[in-house]
């Protein structure tokens, strides 16, 4: 294949900018083609910069106007010009520079820079697109003060906002049009700069903090929503309420605005005092979000609101210290759910994204460490190892130290770093000076791609009542790190004996060597290890157990997450033998003793339903290929998980319905965790109805459909006819397409469902569905929500064995990468396992893969197909 030409950046090549700028005063004069930019900057030479180096600014589809250094034009030979960058070799040590430019909203199909999304304007700068806005130093460590002027046809932006605090605007005399002026006193980098104008419909509430600062709150959303914000708002007041208790962080300005769009790339993005959205993260009501909705809005509000301390009054030296805001700010949110919910939930439900996303990361050509040691494109950088394996990184540290040191490492952190742009040395550092821990072998974890294994096998001595446990760590070899050096990896554990009674109730063993023994004295009988409880290291573990040990431990265990995952290892075993033995001509696989567990389960489920939900949910096709993890075969895997629901359904059928018929009576619609847990535990019995006699619950299903009062139960009802070839299906479906039509995230929830049909069915409606007329590639949501869904959630129609699902998504990708670079680089992520495939499929993945590659690629997608193919 072509090499992607672009340059390779190195964290070992940062050096310090040569010039900072301190303020940066932007004017604004919105036309949604030719908006002009004028930006005047205040720099100087940075003493930690090259003496007498030329200022060098980045730039992107920028068409430049004019330049003037300290108030006078410079003519053309003053400077070199270029759409991505501008550089002028001779400059004073400080001055103002001002440069005009002009841009096109309405044709960014990148969204990235300044758009329109649905008459809108707004803009997404992270990582690196505030250079196209206007030339500038565009990047984290070059950190300035903001006053902005905004211009716009009033009629067309009634609502005019930007970062920091308004002060001043009105109408233009003689003009339709109007301004507004807003300073933001807090020092950021670019990439947090925000605008937005339009005509936005709102809710404002009020928040006092603890010191006495009235904030006024407004959540912004398209005309037609403002009854579709209440819960964000109320998420967000409970947000800041939280990281005033828990970390004592208050807000530092008098306005928070929240604005919500259709047309996003990400989930949300934290600009100061101005959070853009994606709309489906901010809009709720029971008849149209899910409980995995309110969840969502719940956990991302509070993600991007918490950036405000990390992230934004602390930022980033560099893209490679992403981690720095981003894992430690999901590490926050999901503290943050926890209090709100089922901790125990929570942290089954984070491990089963960590798994599902980032444990594949780190088997596959895409791995990297948390802080990435180099980058072509940052853009792809924005992972499940960054994010999700960053937040674990921070479990780890706390449970290390403890937590009341850790609080007061943070609260180091907040008062040493305040209003700079650090490093993961830094934010360490910080810990290491209150608890006296040597960090360096930690560090590791930031430094070192790939998930480790840990072996554990144990020994017991009956006559002097000793008993060990080896524990043995590995990690494989990953892109460009062929040489693994030993983790520290805590260990948090207990013994149980054969009745689930605790011989050793808690313990914590540091694994920091190759090797590491374990040795307990006066066990009175051969115990059960119940290792890695809470899920205490982001690792896999593999021990000889007998399936017996394992289901006392699903029975007794006091660590919940234990008990949910000994019972996930007896499933994924039998799954495994099932796949092994299908491929050989046989029969699937079942086991009483497994009904029998899940049958205790569901009787015993009134207690905690949410966790029963959890428990009684058998892996999914995708998590046994991840864990058959080489000649992976999708169409096997699915035969044996199929087969294990019937078999399960049809042992556990009686007390299902009627566990089922008590739980789906309507009641009023709550969104709190209690109320969400009974809708769940509804869904998990309906899928093992329908497996076990598929006429009857598909019937079920529809009639629940048909008399739901909230969104819930009727996506609920929905997803649990996606496995059931019946003709319920289609009634259903199609009286949910009639219902969604004009309601966008709905009709996303519906082309996502469609796209779910497993297998070749499925594919089929999702080409038929690309050209519904109602399926657009200009907007990212719903290509995620057809497409997206497909290549992620359908394994049987995309690795279709002839390569036809293969051959679907590159199309697509090839397609959507013309207009929206970023987006086709991560619907190509899809294809990231392809070398764990059995031969056939992956020579039609990498044929699929390598037609993608072409000169005229983006450099986002070419990154990824390089990395992917390498």
């Amino acid at each position: 294949m072509r090499p992607d030409q672009s340059p390779v950046i190195r964290l070992s090549e940062y050096r310090p900018p040569d010039f900072l700028i301190d303020h940066v005063a932007l004017d604004f004069r919105l036309h949604p083609s030719e908006t002009i930019v004028e930006a005047v900057l205040t720099l100087r030479r940075n003493p930690k910069g090259r003496a007498g180096a030329a200022l060098a600014l980045d730039g992107e589809d920028l068409t430049l106007l004019a330049v003037a250094l300290d108030g006078k034009a410079l003519p053309g030979s003053a400077y070199e010009a270029a759409p991505d960058r501008l550089v002028l070799p001779d400059v004073p040590d400080s001055f103002t520079l001002s440069v005009k430019t002009q841009i096109n909203p309405a044709a960014n199909t990148r969204l990235m820079g300044l758009y329109r999304s649905n008459g809108v304007y707004c803009t997404q700068c992270e990582a690196d697109a505030f250079r196209r806005i206007t030339y500038f130093l565009d990047r984290p460590d070059v950190m300035s003060t903001y006053s902005v002027r905004i211009e716009a046809e009033k009629a067309e932006a009634p609502l005019l906002l930007s970062n920091g605090n308004p002060v001043g605007g009105g109408d233009i005399p003689g003009t339709t049009r109007h301004f507004a002026l807003w300073e933001d006193p807090h020092r950021k980098p670019a990439y947090l700069f925000a605008l937005v104008a339009g005509d936005l419909d709102g809710v404002t509430d009020h928040h006092t903090t603890p010191s006495g600062r009235r904030v006024t709150l407004n959540v912004y959303v398209e005309k037609g929503k403002g009854d579709r914000a209440a819960y964000a708002m109320d998420s967000l007041i409970r947000s800041m309420k939280w990281d005033e208790e828990k970390f004592g962080r208050e807000y530092d300005l008098d306005l928070f605005n929240i604005v919500a769009v259709s047309d996003f790339n990400m989930g949300a993005m934290e600009n100061k005092g101005l959070n853009i959205f994606n709309d489906r993260y901010i809009l709720a009501t029971p008849e149209t979000a899910t409980d995995q909705d309110y969840h969502n809005i719940e956990a991302i509000v509070a993600h991007e609101y918490f950036h405000n301390w990390t992230g934004n009054r602390i930022t980033c030296r560099d893209w490679f210290q992403l981690c720095l805001k981003e894992g430690l700010t999901v590490f926050r949110d999901q503290e943050f759910s926890s209090d709100m919910r089922s901790r125990p939930v929570e942290r089954i439900a984070n491990v089963q994204t960590l798994r599902a996303a980032q444990f594949v990361e780190d088997a596959g050509p895409l791995a990297h460490p948390v802080r990435p040691q180099q980058y072509k494109e940052i853009n792809n950088f924005y992972t499940a190892t960054v994010y999700n394996k960053g937040s674990e990184v921070i479990q780890m540290l706390r449970l290390l130290i403890g937590p009341a040191k850790f609080r007061e490492g943070m609260d180091l952190y907040f008062a040493r770093h305040d209003g700079e742009a650090c490093t993961v040395e830094q934010f360490i550092q910080c810990f290491a000076d209150v608890s006296a821990y040597d960090f360096t072998q930690f560090m590791r974890w930031y430094d070192q791609a790939g998930t480790p294994l840990v072996t554990v096998r144990d020994e017991y001595d009956a006559k002097s009542g000793r008993y060990t446990l080896h524990f043995r760590q590995e990690t494989k070899p990953t892109p460009g790190q062929p040489e693994k050096l030993p983790q520290v990896i805590p260990v948090q554990l207990g013994l149980l004996d054969d009745a689930g009674n605790d011989l050793v109730a808690d313990d914590l063993v540091v694994i920091e060597g190759v090797e590491t023994t374990k040795t307990y004295e006066n066990v009175p009988a051969r115990p059960i290890p119940s290792l890695f409880r809470g899920f205490s290291a982001p690792v896999r573990v593999e021990i000889d157990r007998q399936p017996r040990d394992r289901l006392v431990l699903a029975a007794h265990d006091p660590d919940p997450f234990n008990r949910w995952q000994a019972l996930q290892d007896v499933e994924i075993d039998l799954l495994k033998r099932s796949v092994a033995g299908i491929r050989a001509g046989q029969a699937p696989l079942s086991d009483p003793l497994l009904t029998t567990a899940i049958r205790r389960l569901i009787t015993g489920s009134d207690g905690d339903p949410a966790f029963a939900a959890l428990a009684i949910a058998l892996p999914r096709e995708n998590e046994m290929a991840r864990e058959i993890a080489q000649d992976v075969d999708p169409d096997a895997i699915g035969t044996a998980v199929t087969a294990l629901w019937k078999e399960i359904g049809q042992g556990v059928s009686d007390i299902a319905r009627a566990t089922y018929d008590r739980l789906a009576k309507p009641v009023p619609f709550s969104p709190d965790a209690t109320s969400a847990g009974k809708r769940a535990l509804a869904l998990r019995l309906l899928n093992y109805l329908i497996a076990a006699n598929p006429a009857e619950g598909a019937a079920l299903a529809l009639a629940q459909f048909e008399r739901a009062n909230n969104m819930t139960d009727r996506a609920n009802a929905l997803w649990a006819l996606v496995t059931a070839d019946r003709p319920e299906r289609d009634q259903a479906f199609a009286a949910a397409e009639a219902r969604f039509r004009e309601d966008p995230l709905l009709l996303d929830l519906w082309f996502t469902l469609n796209a779910s049909i497993p297998g070749k069915a499925g594919r089929d409606r999702v080409q038929a569905l690309l050209k519904h007329p109602k399926f657009t590639l200009a907007n990212p949501n719903r290509v995620r929500a057809l497409v997206g869904a497909f290549a992620t959630g359908n394994p049987r129609g995309f690795h279709a064995a002839d390569g036809a699902g293969y051959r679907l998504v590159a199309q697509v990708i090839g397609e959507v990468d013309g207009k929206n670079p970023q987006l086709a680089a991560r619907l190509a992520t899809a294809f990231r396992t392809w070398k764990a495939l059995e031969a056939g499929r992956r020579a039609l993945a990498e044929q699929a893969l390598r037609g993608l590659v072409s000169p005229e690629r983006s450099r986002d997608l070419s990154d990824i197909l390089e990395r992917t193919l390498a």
